[in-house]
C-alpha cells in the first residue's frame, strides 16, 4: 500500500515512510493511494476467528510489496494481544466491545499496533521521538503502548489541566522512555505544536520524530481491522443490511470506517455519533467546516473543536461525494439524551455503558428511525471505552452504584508533568532537549 498527501496525488510513499514521516510536507494528512480489495481474505473468514489470527492474515497482505511478510506478521504478532467482543443486544443492534485494553479505551488498539510498527521499522536507524497530544486516558494508553519500546521515546502533551495514571518512573530522567509535558492551552494547541514540530523539518529530522495521533495513518490502519472483525461475528445473523454508529470526537474512528468500506466490507451505512459539540454537522449537509464554540460534555473525549481528520474527510468527499453523502448519518447527542440513554440500555438490555457510547447509541436510534431502518438493517454500536470509569456518571443515570476495579482507580491519581511550557515550538524543543 502506498501513501499520497491530501494535498497532492502526484507523489506517494510508502507505508514505513508514512508512519515515520507521519505528514506530507505540504501540509496535508497521508491517505491511502487507492483503494485495496481484501474481499478474498476476510469474507471466507469464520465468525469464530479470533481477533489475532484475523490481524495475522490481513496485516501482510494490506502491506505487500512495502515490507516483507515476515516484518508484517512481527508486527501484527506485537499488536494484536487484545480481543474486541461483539456483544448482540437484539435483532436491531448489538455493541463492539473496544473496552478490553489495559485502560479501557478503543485507542489501545490502534495505538499498541502503531507502537509495534515504529519499533519493527525504525530498528538499526537510531532513536525515535514518538509525540502525542493526550488528555484523560489518552496518555495513559499511548505510555502503555510505547513504554519501554527498544529505540522510541514517547513525548506526551498535555493541554491544561490534571495529569492522571501516569508512573512516574516510566518518565525519562528517572531511567524510563516517557516524557509528559504539560502546555498553557488547550487539546487544539497540543495537536497544532505537533503538527509545527514536525512541519519543522530540521527540529523532525534532529529527534526522528513522529506522531502517535490519529495524524498517523498508522494509528488508523488497524483500527479498520475491530470493523471487519465486527463485520465477521455479526454476519451470520443478518437477515438484511449493517451499519455501525461510531462516537466522534476528532474523527479518525470513521475514517478507519470508511477505510474499512474501501477494502471491501459491506456496509450500509456509518453514522457520525457527535455530542452538543456538533463538530462537523453542517459539514456533513455539505456546507463548509466552520469551528465552533467548544462546549464541555459528560462525553469528554468527543469534545473536539477542530477535528484533525477533518483534512481525510474532505478528500474522502472529493473522491466519493455520492457515498459520502449517502452513507455517512450525521447525529447529534445532548447531555441530557446521554444520560437517559444510559439508563435505557441498563434497563432493556441490562448493560452498563461508558458516555461515548451513549452518544452512539442514541445517535443509531434517531438514525434508525428517521431511515427507517428497524427491522432490516442491524446496527453495530462501537463501545469505546469502559463504563467503570464514568461511575459517577452512570450511578447519576441508573441509580446503581459502580465499583471501579482497581487497575481504573489508578487512572485517575494525578501526576506531575516534566515540564510546563507555552504553546510555542521553541519552548516545547527546550523541554524535549533537558531530557537528553
Amino acid at each position: 500500500m502506498r501513501f499520497r498527501s491530501t494535498n497532492s496525488n502526484e507523489q506517494t510513499v510508502s507505508f514505513k515512510d508514512a508512519i515515520l514521516g507521519c505528514l506530507p510536507a505540504d501540509g496535508g494528512l497521508y491517505v491511502p493511494d487507492r483503494s485495496m480489495d481484501l474481499r478474498r481474505f476476510f469474507l471466507h473468514m469464520d465468525e469464530e476467528i479470533e481477533f489475532h489470527d484475523l490481524v495475522s492474515e490481513i496485516t501482510p497482505n494490506l502491506f505487500e510489496d512495502d515490507i516483507t511478510p515476515s516484518c508484517a506478521l512481527r508486527i501484527a504478532q506485537s499488536a494484536s494481544t487484545l480481543e474486541p467482543e461483539l456483544i448482540r443486544l437484539d435483532d436491531d443492534y448489538s455493541l463492539l466491545d473496544l473496552s478490553g485494553g489495559s485502560t479501557g479505551v478503543f485507542k489501545d488498539f490502534g495505538i499498541a499496533f502503531l507502537a509495534a510498527a515504529v519499533e519493527e521499522l525504525r530498528k538499526n536507524s537510531g532513536r525515535h521521538l514518538v509525540l502525542a497530544a493526550a488528555r484523560d486516558d489518552t496518555g495513559v494508553s499511548m505510555a502503555d503502548a510505547l513504554c519501554g519500546r527498544e529505540g522510541l521515546n514517547a513525548v506526551l502533551l498535555y493541554p491544561s489541566g490534571p495529569i492522571r495514571g501516569l508512573d512516574p518512573a516510566a518518565y525519562a530522567p528517572n531511567g524510563g522512555n516517557i516524557i509528559p509535558i504539560q502546555v498553557r492551552g488547550t487539546f487544539d494547541d497540543c495537536q497544532r505544536l505537533i503538527r509545527d514540530t514536525i512541519r519543522d523539518q530540521e527540529f523532525a529530522a534532529r529527534y526522528n520524530i513522529t506522531s502517535a495521533n490519529t495524524i498517523n495513518p498508522g494509528r488508523l490502519l488497524p483500527q479498520t481491522l475491530y470493523y471487519l472483525y465486527g463485520f465477521i461475528r455479526a454476519k451470520k445473523h443478518l437477515s438484511g443490511g449493517i451499519a455501525f454508529s461510531v462516537p466522534c470526537g476528532n474523527f479518525g474512528n470513521l475514517i478507519a470506517g470508511l477505510y474499512a468500506w474501501q477494502f471491501g466490507m459491506p456496509v450500509n451505512g456509518l453514522i457520525a455519533a457527535m455530542n452538543s459539540n456538533n463538530t462537523l454537522f453542517d459539514f456533513f449537509r455539505g456546507n463548509p467546516f466552520s469551528p465552533r464554540r467548544l462546549v464541555n460534555t459528560n462525553s469528554p473525549a468527543l469534545d473536539v473543536r477542530i477535528p484533525s481528520n477533518l483534512g481525510r474527510l474532505e478528500s474522502f468527499y472529493q473522491e466519493y461525494p455520492a457515498v459520502m453523502r449517502n452513507m455517512v448519518y450525521p447525529a447529534s447527542v445532548s447531555d441530557e439524551l446521554t444520560l437517559m440513554t444510559i439508563e435505557y440500555v441498563w434497563k432493556k438490555y441490562n448493560r452498563d455503558i461508558d458516555p461515548h457510547t451513549a452518544v452512539a447509541f442514541a445517535a443509531a436510534e434517531q438514525v434508525a428511525e428517521s431511515h427507517h431502518w428497524k427491522g432490516h438493517t442491524h446496527t453495530v454500536i462501537l463501545a469505546t471505552g469502559h463504563y467503570a470509569k464514568y461511575p459517577e456518571l452512570v450511578r447519576k443515570a441508573t441509580g446503581r452504584k459502580i465499583s471501579t476495579p482497581t487497575a481504573f482507580r489508578n487512572l485517575r491519581k494525578k501526576t506531575d508533568p516534566i515540564a510546563l511550557i507555552p504553546p510555542q515550538l521553541d519552548a516545547f524543543e527546550n523541554a524535549i532537549a533537558s531530557c537528553f
